[in-house]
């Protein structure tokens, strides 16, 4: 508006000193007009901070409004001057610019057309529009004030809520890892600690069988006792795990087929294992995946040989188009018809609840039941792959 209006301002004022005046003034206020739009984050709190500068910038404005008249653009730009001053300084710093603007205004209009028979309506119509652009810029700045403290709050609850969220999150992880760890081995060694007593109140114990025994209780002790400062360290652990390269581990394949051999080893159940032939066309996965995946086919082995009453189990590995299908099914009893996870979680059987949440760690997709089975338990993983680079 500004520059709309300079023309006008120069061919009103006057010749020799008046215009050079007038052309000073029309580049300095659009200079400081683009340097404060530009830079408003550096010079704004300069503004806050010093009301005079505003004052300075009004004066400059009248100059021009002087020379130029009244009925130019620039008198709708001395409007705005309450406006901004609502805005930085509240309600008293727009009281006061709202009156310095009305009165430059209102002597600008009764000096430049005195000669004329102005009505009165007309000289104070641009002051009044001053003191509701004040009433308005210090209303805006309340609202925004309010919206600030708002949008603060709202951020500290987020922050809380992000925390809370973090917090259930590592407590569901310790919860997985104490259930598929320290949990499992202590169960073991409640039945190795079972069988011994069993074998020792027999009319005539064997002595090398209740010795063998007697390691198998030492054995799963101490490993329960590992795999317990194995979680207090993660949870003592302060700065995030280092990335270093370490030795190369077993492909995924590999850890699942020693798995279930281990499983078919120390139970008499008959265990399968298929996986594409030769096992170098399976695509290599992240650890993290890896590990997952590895959980849910041991705890769904688990499931089969304590609560199922499964005679065989197969376990199968394979790749479908970009998926990588992971299915370990038993010949059992099968789950209840019904069955919830909130169910299973208010009864105390963590088992289903952490494969589904291992799964969906992994971005994997689970499904639980009888599949195209007519009994037994079939757990069904599907593991979108990764394009591969070019």
């Amino acid at each position: 508006m500004i520059g709309v209006a300079a023309p006008a301002a120069l061919l009103h004022a006057a010749p020799g000193v008046g215009v050079r005046l007038v052309g000073v003034a029309v580049v300095v206020a659009v200079m400081v007009s683009y340097v404060l739009f530009r830079d408003w984050e550096r010079f704004g709190p300069l503004l806050l901070r010093h009301p005079a500068l505003l004052a300075a910038d009004t004066l400059i404005g009248s100059l021009l409004l002087v020379s130029a008249g009244p009925d130019t653009t620039l008198a709708y730009v001395g409007v705005c001057t309450p406006l901004l001053a609502g805005l930085l300084y509240s309600w008293r710093g727009a009281a006061c610019f709202a009156s310095l603007q009305a009165l430059i205004l209102f002597v600008v209009h009764l000096t430049l057309k005195a000669d004329r028979s102005a009505p009165v309506a007309e000289a104070l119509l641009l002051p009044g529009l001053c003191v509701v652009a004040g009433a308005l810029g210090s209303t805006l700045r309340g609202l925004m004030l309010r919206f600030g403290a708002a949008t603060e709050a709202l951020t500290a609850v987020r922050a809380r809520l992000a925390a809370a969220e973090a917090v259930s999150a590592e407590r569901a992880r310790l919860a997985r890892e104490m259930h598929d760890s320290v949990a499992k081995t202590l169960y073991g060694v409640a039945l190795a600690a079972d069988g011994l007593a069993a074998t020792a109140a027999a009319p005539a114990p064997d002595p090398a069988r209740i010795r063998e025994q007697a390691e198998l209780v030492s054995r799963s002790a101490r490993r329960a006792a590992t795999e317990s400062r194995e979680l207090l360290m993660d949870l003592r652990r302060e700065q995030p795990e280092r990335t270093t390269p370490s030795r190369p581990s077993k492909p995924f394949w590999s850890e699942l087929a020693d798995c279930v051999r281990d499983f078919a080893g120390r139970t008499t159940l008959h265990v399968t294992c298929a996986c594409p032939d030769p096992p170098a066309t399976l695509p290599p996965l992240p650890a993290a995946p890896a590990r997952a995946l590895l959980a849910v086919a041991t705890e769904a082995l688990e499931n089969a040989h304590r609560h199922a009453d499964a005679t065989r189990v197969d376990v199968r590995l394979r790749v479908d188009g970009t998926l990588l299908r992971l299915t370990i099914y038993d010949d059992g009893r099968g789950l209840p018809p019904g069955t919830t996870l909130e169910q299973l979680r208010t009864r105390g059987h963590f088992g289903l609840l952490g494969m589904v949440e291992r799964a969906a760690q992994a971005g994997a997709r689970i499904r639980i039941g009888r599949g195209t089975h007519p009994r037994g338990t079939e757990v069904r993983v599907e593991l979108p792959l990764r394009a591969p680079e070019s």
